[in-house]
């Protein structure tokens, strides 16, 4: 068996570090004994932008990605979007940015370089709270689901508060939508209570429908 190695490591602020190894040419995300992410699963986080702009009814929207992670979201977004949307990722851990730009920059495969993203070294949080009604969605993917899993300061986003805030940010019909790892009915009650009809989808994390099943949520602004 091919061993892992341990290529770097990245300070996440207000959290624990994030490590990332690669074995022969997979590369994995690790938060402590938590493996966020890896390069052999992406297709539920291409669904996530997929099946968000599919549901938009704006011919150039502006989408607010929360995480870069390994830019699998993004990469799906920028192949179902014309030449005039926009695409804002906020990623809160440089490391990710570096990451992406270094050993990944074969994965990478320009998409930061796009002239439609704008990467912003920011808290997504802060971002949506300032952001005014601006967006026409706002995709989430910076923890394994609806609570603080990579830094506890990422729990508000799933508040009721939080919820609110990111109903300010987006237009009228926008969408926000949030990836999970599992479903929580407790985050689907909160979900409707702030004022967002919520469609729930199941989808495989692998692109060939194999894989475990992840969840994500569709919450239109109503």
């Amino acid at each position: 068996m091919v061993p892992r190695e341990l290529i770097d490591t990245a300070d996440v602020p207000g959290g624990e570090p994030l490590r990332l190894f690669r074995r022969g040419s997979d590369y994995m995300i690790v938060l402590e004994r938590n493996e966020l992410m890896n390069s052999r699963m992406s297709g539920s986080e291409e669904a996530l932008a997929e099946m968000t702009i599919d549901r938009l009814r704006v011919p150039a929207p502006h989408l607010l990605i929360g995480g870069y992670g390994m830019g699998f979201t993004l990469r799906a977004a920028l192949r179902r979007l014309d030449g005039d949307a926009r695409v804002t990722v906020a990623e809160l851990v440089p490391g990710i940015i570096d990451w992406a730009r270094g050993p990944m920059a074969e994965l990478t495969a320009g998409c930061l370089d796009d002239r439609r993203v704008e990467v912003v070294l920011d808290d997504v949080g802060a971002m949506i709270r300032h952001g005014r009604g601006g967006y026409d969605a706002i995709l989430l993917d910076v923890d394994n689901g609806p609570d603080g899993l990579t830094r506890p300061g990422n729990d508000g986003l799933y508040s009721m508060r939080g919820l609110a805030a990111a109903r300010a940010a987006l237009r009228t019909g926008g969408i926000l939508a949030v990836w999970s790892a599992a479903p929580d009915a407790a985050f689907v009650r909160r979900l409707n209570d702030a004022g967002f009809a919520v469609e729930e989808v199941g989808v495989k994390a692998r692109s060939n429908g194999k894989g475990p099943r992840h969840v994500i949520w569709f919450a239109t602004k109503r």
